[in-house]
């Protein structure tokens, strides 16, 4: 670091090095109200209540765990088997209907939705090229 910058050090021309000094936001004044503001936000925003399950880093937990069985040379803790059921297979198409039905229904549109019509591929015909097509005459020979 020099004069509070991050200096990387590279080969450079003259003409592509910039001041730091370009780099600073420009001042700004601000009024003691403004910081006050500022401040009251900060503090309704903060959660004192962060407590519990749903606020806790399991996957930073289980990589301490591997990475503390490694560094002892042993196997890593087996991993727990999931709670509940499996995770339930869903129909997107059958999801997307439901939600289109149900947002016609709210504006209070017809809410009937048909199948999208199937695509058909028509094979087009093949393009014969013409034949070349001869005079039927002799080249002449040049003597």
């Amino acid at each position: 670091m020099r004069d509070d910058v991050i200096v990387l050090h590279a080969m450079r021309w003259p003409d592509e090095i910039r001041d730091p000094g370009e780099l600073l936001p420009p001042p700004v004044e601000l009024s003691d109200e403004e910081i006050e503001g500022a401040l009251a936000l900060m503090d309704s925003m903060t959660r004192e209540d962060l407590e519990g399950a749903e606020f806790q880093d399991t996957y930073t937990e289980a990589l301490e765990q591997i990475i503390e069985a490694k560094r002892e040379h042993r196997e890593p803790p087996a991993l727990p088997e999931p709670e509940g059921e499996p995770g339930q297979i869903v129909d997107l198409m059958a999801a997307l209907t439901q939600s289109v039905q149900k947002a016609r229904a709210d504006r209070g549109e017809d809410a009937d939705v048909h199948d999208m019509p199937k695509k058909t591929t028509k094979k087009q015909p093949v393009k014969k090229t013409a034949a070349k097509k001869t005079s039927g005459r002799k080249p002449r020979r040049s003597a």
